[in-house]
């Protein structure tokens, strides 16, 4: 069955869009009828692209509908633990995913998993169907249920990713949250002092020329710089904007992201986190491939393209390439001194013990764990922080502009 988007009225002359599952666009249109609904325009949904997968049953001049949003790793996330449990229950895939695509509520994953059903009904394998959407089944998705249907544990599998995919949503959402207080915090505060320098400042400098004193060097300054800000602002907002754009393209460089990526790792407080969430990172998806059955070398293949880092993902190809030659994947990132003492331990002996996805495991929730209590202690400096660098610049323009306005009126 295929998944149609139509235009129609209901019995009160309303227009409604939606979705409707159908064989076919004269299914589609009865079922449509059935409901009461009167069609104006119909078009098949193409999961790759996310518009028309063609005019078949569109009415003329019926253009394109537009996309319903995007799917969540937390929609994804839901979706795998349900799929896993019915295929626990031994129900064959493709009614499998049937029962998902009707419950399912996000758009574009209804799509996706339509035509998924469409390619395992017709003898593709589950890993081969998801592989044709890459935006939204991962390399690290892919693989592991290629392992699992070879394997024949693809419920076990599936439970593994839900849980690796629900972690990661977690962490993500921990590292939102505390980036969120002190971004608003930015943006008001900006917002503050353009409302000072545009709206404030120039009113204050009448009063000052009405009064005919000299001003002191602190308020000429506050003062030239809100002309400046007034008079030139297309200059700053152009300035910014090159700043901005010369940025990205020094990091998008190889020589620039490893200098910026070094350079952010040097970073008190912030670099210590950002390796941290690499490493934790880097372990969860090491031991979910490792535990689902993925080789390691097609593991570690997979790793290095999800951490951000460049210079962590340069010591994980290194090891890969140690791993080819048959040797430890510890001694590598050792010499990288990216991967902090206590997880090339750890690895080591998960090497010896024949252990190594279970240790994996145990470094990435020990990580994941201080990255929590980091991010409760960095959110608990930068409220007050933010509160006293606010403080200190209010109190200088306080002291520039207004205390010599009210010392002239004294004398006056």
């Amino acid at each position: 069955m295929a998944i149609y988007e139509y235009k129609a009225l209901d019995a009160a002359g309303k227009t409604i869009r939606g979705m409707i599952e159908a064989d076919s666009v004269k299914t589609a249109r009865v079922k449509l009828k059935k409901n009461g609904l009167f069609l104006n325009e119909i078009a098949e949904k193409s999961a790759a692209r996310g518009g028309k997968a063609g005019a078949r049953g569109a009415s003329p001049g019926g253009g394109g509908f537009g996309f319903f949003g995007n799917v969540k790793m937390a929609d994804i996330a839901l979706t795998t633990r349900q799929l896993a449990s019915l295929i626990k229950a031994n129900i064959p895939i493709v009614e499998a995913l049937t029962a998902l695509i009707d419950q399912v509520e996000n758009e574009r994953l209804k799509i996706v998993l339509s035509t998924v059903r469409g390619d395992v009904n017709e003898g593709s394998s589950l890993a081969k169907a998801m592989s044709k959407h890459p935006k939204v089944f991962s390399n690290i998705f892919v693989n592991m249920i290629e392992a699992g249907e070879a394997s024949g544990t693809l419920p076990l599998v599936l439970l593994r990713l839900a849980d690796f995919q629900e972690s990661q949503v977690r962490l993500k959402n921990k590292v939102q949250s505390a980036l969120m207080y002190p971004v608003l915090m930015m943006i008001a505060s900006f917002a503050m002092l353009i409302g000072i320098f545009v709206g404030v400042i120039p009113k204050i400098v009448k009063i000052f020329e009405s009064m005919n004193k000299p001003m002191p060097l602190q308020t000429r300054v506050l003062i030239w710089i809100s002309d400046f800000i007034v008079n030139w602002w297309f200059l700053v907002a152009g300035a910014a904007a090159l700043a901005y754009f010369l940025f990205r393209k020094w990091i998008n460089s190889p020589k620039g992201r490893r200098s910026w990526d070094g350079l952010l790792l040097k970073v008190p407080l912030l670099g210590q986190m950002i390796r941290m969430l690499a490493v934790a990172r880097f372990a969860n998806t090491m031991a979910t491939l490792l535990a689902g059955g993925v080789p390691i070398l097609t593991a570690m293949n997979i790793v290095k393209s999800i951490v951000a880092n460049t210079l962590i993902t340069e010591a994980i190809v290194q090891a890969r390439e140690n791993v080819t030659e048959g040797q430890s994947i510890a001694e590598p990132l050792k010499r990288s001194r990216q991967f902090p003492p206590l997880v090339i331990h750890m690895i080591a002996i998960g090497e010896k013990t024949g252990e190594l996805p279970q240790m994996l495991q145990s470094v990435a929730s020990t990580y994941e764990e201080q990255v929590s209590v980091k991010i409760e202690g960095l959110t608990s400096l930068l409220e007050p922080a933010m509160i006293i660098f606010m403080g200190v610049i209010v109190g200088g323009i306080v002291a520039s502009v207004f205390v010599p306005l009210i010392e002239m009126n004294n004398l006056h």
